[in-house]
């Protein structure tokens, strides 16, 4: 896809966002646009940088997902069989590693997630860590890609791997702190943005290609919504680590005030 069509294609993609926010403050608000110079400015670096992203997935991130996903998976590479002998799932071995390392990695450089993850230390006061929140994301993201490549390898239905995340998100949701419900959440639906989504993608469906007797329609995707729900999981079983800590922590502090106390007495009644 060349440059002057993604160039068009975004252009019409953005139009429709840019009618309805100048429709509604000039219709229904009814007042100018404060600084329209940088507006206008903005939306047209985001009418570029889109237009060049779009063709870097194209040309580079798409292109090399599904290079090693073939290699990873390629005959030379994996183990030699008997003749006549059928691939075990621990024959992939190297497909879960990358996996594994490229959703943590993708996901600790994710700008939304650094967004989501600094205004969260901000507004907690210093309560949340932002490195220990995309710590505890990328975790949980590089656990669910792991998984659903393991599931496209194995070729069993997604359907199942899902209910299992979902009941395992809702045990976590009745026995987490309330404060860090919301922000599990969000952090779950802002890892699979614009360097993950791509990336994953890729994956999927070259593995699928690969691997015989699957297909890549409907093996290949579903990996995106197992990287949507481990994050969650992992988000509230931090919180709830942390938790744990400090009320052992206040524990062990009054028990360290009461032993002080009954000392204190014990010597003024041998006085």
């Amino acid at each position: 896809m060349t440059l002057i069509t993604m160039l068009w294609g975004t252009l019409l993609d953005i139009l429709p966002i840019a009618a309805i926010i100048f429709g509604f403050q000039y219709l229904v608000i009814r007042k100018p646009v404060k600084h329209l110079p940088q507006v206008m400015a903005g939306f047209l670096m985001v009418w570029v940088g889109l237009s060049f992203f779009l063709v870097g997935l194209e040309q580079a991130l798409f292109p090399m997902g599904e290079l090693m996903a073939n290699q990873l998976t390629h005959h030379d590479f994996l183990p030699s069989l008997t003749e006549g002998a059928k691939r075990h799932w621990s024959d992939y071995y190297w497909v879960y590693l990358f996996a594994f390392a490229i959703g943590a990695s993708t996901t600790i450089a994710e700008p939304s997630l650094i967004a989501v993850s600094l205004k969260a230390g901000e507004i907690s006061g210093g309560t949340i860590n932002p490195l220990m929140l995309r710590i505890a994301v990328a975790l949980g993201m590089a656990f669910g890609i792991t998984l659903g490549t393991w599931r496209i390898v194995m070729g069993w239905p997604l359907q199942w791997f899902v209910l299992v995340a979902y009941l395992l998100v809702i045990i976590q949701t009745l026995r987490s702190p309330r404060s860090i419900i919301p922000l599990a959440f969000d952090s779950g639906g802002v890892t699979t943005s614009t360097i993950t989504v791509p990336i994953i993608a890729a994956l999927g469906l070259g593995l699928a290609a690969e691997i015989p007797g699957r297909s890549p329609v409907m093996d290949g995707f579903g990996m995106i919504a197992l990287a949507c729900l481990f994050p969650i999981i992992t988000v509230m079983g931090y919180a709830q680590i942390a938790q744990w800590q400090a009320k052992r922590q206040r524990r062990a502090n009054v028990s360290t005030a009461l032993n002080s106390k009954l000392l204190g007495k014990g010597d003024h009644d041998a006085l």
